[in-house]
């Protein structure tokens, strides 16, 4: 006798499809805001960092200017020929100066000066006047302007400084004793710090080694 097998086939329901594609619509949206948004800070970034950068630009050419003038007082050994319309200010005092000028770097010889560590240091406090030699303006209305500021922080003496005299040979003949000197320049460091007189965030530091 043969049996028959039946067999029951049950319906599954599936549910319905139809909310996928706002799925992925959204998916799709919400990445291409992120995209955007990304270009769009990339662009901002750029931006700023280049605004960043020409204003440092033109305060380190301020700077620059600065240790010409700098570089102007040490040839002159004094403030004589500083260029009058700069705003020029010195809170050292001369005997401060002359020290700074001639005599190696310590507390010893530099004792005119007010306060060594802080003649001495290589940082700038534009609010505190022992903390730089020289102050002085460059620019004018309606470009911006920039306050310059400047420090002798240390000295090697030499012998080339103080008198140039006669260069090479002269009227008489030399002798088979004569003795040349052997020049030995000064050698000056010397901190620049340069800042817009109306926005000091918009500033630039050098630090400068100085052969005379």
């Amino acid at each position: 006798m043969k049996v028959k097998k039946r067999f029951k086939y049950l319906k599954v329901p599936f549910k319905s499809d139809k909310g996928i594609a706002l799925v992925m619509m959204l998916i799709l949206s919400a990445m291409v805001l992120a995209f955007i948004s990304l270009l769009v800070y990339i662009i901002t970034s750029s931006t700023q960092i280049s605004g960043l950068e020409k204003n440092y630009k033109t305060a380190l050419e301020a700077g620059v200017g600065g240790t010409d003038i700098s570089f102007g007082i040490i040839a002159a050994r004094s403030v004589a020929e500083i260029p009058t319309g700069i705003g020029f200010y010195k809170p050292i005092t001369d005997a401060c100066l002359t020290a700074k000028l001639n005599t190696t770097t310590s507390s010893t010889n530099w004792s005119s000066c007010s306060n060594y560590d802080k003649t001495t240091s290589l940082s700038i406090n534009p609010s505190d006047t022992a903390t730089y030699d020289f102050r002085f303006s460059l620019g004018s209305s309606p470009f911006p302007t920039y306050t310059v500021y400047s420090k002798i922080v240390d000295t090697v003496e030499g012998n080339s400084g103080a008198d140039e005299g006669l260069l090479g040979k002269g009227v008489v003949a030399s002798g088979s004793g004569e003795v040349t000197v052997v020049s030995r320049p000064y050698l000056y460091t010397i901190e620049i710090q340069a800042e817009n007189s109306s926005n000091p965030s918009e500033r630039a530091k050098l630090s400068v080694l100085y052969q005379y």
